[in-house]
């Protein structure tokens, strides 16, 4: 299979790119850094003022990961240059597919999205079945989501990754969450009792490739791993995979003063999301409990 990925210097697509060894890579990248050049077979440079103007050639799947971080402080340009790079971008980058011929258009396209699509939920499960939240992501996942969607007018299949936090040796949460609990200030985020979705990034990574195979799946995709933690669970068992306390608790006032909007909509919440559609379809999680997954992190960077 030959497979196109945007954003591809990011921390899930180079995982991507190195799981996906047994199909042709194309790297779509703004940027010079030599991590695509590495690990695809082909890379081509996207127009830093025109990301979505990908080059045309033949792709049977493209995985669209390309967006702003959604760390910082989240200013109103901030969630504007989120919205833009997020469901803009989708948008143009479909309409530059309908713009390619239809024997180089690919079968299927990946987009990502977020679990923040479900909101602030508390103790309800939530499957790819259960409606949209509230809340500044809900509505950007919704919009980024529908964007996508257009893809299946061009007989595409179209399948949106509602993704938790990705727990990486290289990148994502946990080389910081590692750096703050190795210096003993670790501990749980306001009450603590909020569910939180996790995923290991070799799962991740492993479970867009069975959703590229997967002809029945399309649609919302829960890029969750099946074992759902509260805050202070997660906490707690990083502290012990680590072998340090986690006595530090950092009231929710306090960071709804320090991170204003991604605080009340990233680290507060309580998401319990399930992986149905994965089970369902025969997928096999290799780091499926926390306490393994975090184990293998620790163990890989030591």
């Amino acid at each position: 299979m030959r497979i196109g990925i945007t954003g591809a210097t990011g921390f899930l697509a180079r995982h991507l790119l190195l799981h996906a060894h047994q199909h042709e890579r194309v790297a779509y990248s703004r940027s010079a850094q030599p991590w695509p050049v590495l690990l695809a077979d082909e890379i081509l440079r996207v127009p830093a003022d025109a990301p979505h103007a990908v080059p045309e050639t033949r792709l049977d799947a493209l995985v669209h990961l390309a967006g702003e971080s959604l760390m910082g402080f989240w200013t109103q340009s901030k969630k504007q240059r989120i919205w833009k790079s997020r469901v803009d971008l989708t948008a143009s980058l479909i309409a530059q597919l309908r713009s390619w011929r239809a024997e180089n258009r690919p079968r299927v396209l990946i987009c990502a999205s977020g679990a923040g699509f479900y909101g602030n939920r508390g103790e309800e499960s939530l499957d790819e079945y259960a409606a949209a939240g509230e809340g500044f992501l809900a509505k950007l996942c919704v919009a980024w989501e529908n964007a996508a969607q257009e893809a299946a007018a061009l007989g595409i299949r179209v399948i949106t990754l509602r993704t938790g936090m990705v727990l990486g040796e290289d990148g994502g949460a946990f080389p910081l969450l590692r750096r703050v609990f190795r210096l003993g200030l670790g501990g749980r985020l306001g009450s603590g009792q909020q569910w939180m979705p996790w995923i290991h990034v070799e799962d991740a990574a492993r479970l867009i490739l069975h959703a590229l195979d997967t002809q029945s799946m399309h649609g919302p995709l829960n890029l969750v791993a099946p074992q759902a933690v509260t805050n202070a669970v997660f906490t707690q068992t990083l502290a012990t995979v680590l072998h340090r306390p986690a006595f530090c608790h950092v009231p929710a006032a306090v960071l709804r003063g320090a991170l204003p909007g991604m605080a009340e909509e990233m680290l507060l919440p309580s998401t319990r999301v399930l992986p149905r559609i994965a089970t369902e379809s025969g997928y096999t999680f290799a780091h499926p409990q926390l306490q393994g997954a975090l184990t293998s992190l620790w163990q890989s960077g030591t």
